[in-house]
């Protein structure tokens, strides 16, 4: 299983509404520390986030993924999103019509 794939699996335990993560490691291929794991943008919508702050919610990504933080990625850009601020925004309304 490679790492998007492990990313994929552990993010599941957050019952996720949506879920767009993008590998974006190539666009930083060469750059001082690149080497030490992937680069991601994340989009999730779960429940988990209702009447959680920016910060909290991270934890609960970073907690979720685990060990994957520790040398699989290098960097994880979170947008996380309650089903309520989902519905607002039309990026990821479009986006899930999409699929």
């Amino acid at each position: 299983m490679n790492t998007t794939e492990q990313l994929h699996a552990r993010l599941q335990e957050l019952a996720p509404l949506h879920l767009e993560l993008i590998d974006d490691s190539a666009a930083h291929a060469g750059h001082a520390g690149a080497g030490g794991g992937g680069h991601y943008k994340l989009v999730i919508v779960s429940a988990a986030f209702s009447g959680k702050g920016s910060v909290e919610r991270h934890r609960i990504v970073y907690q979720t993924l685990g060990p994957l933080m520790q040398g699989s990625v290098h960097a994880l850009s979170i947008r996380a999103l309650s089903p309520e601020e989902a519905a607002q925004d039309s990026c990821v309304i479009k986006a899930d019509s999409a699929n």
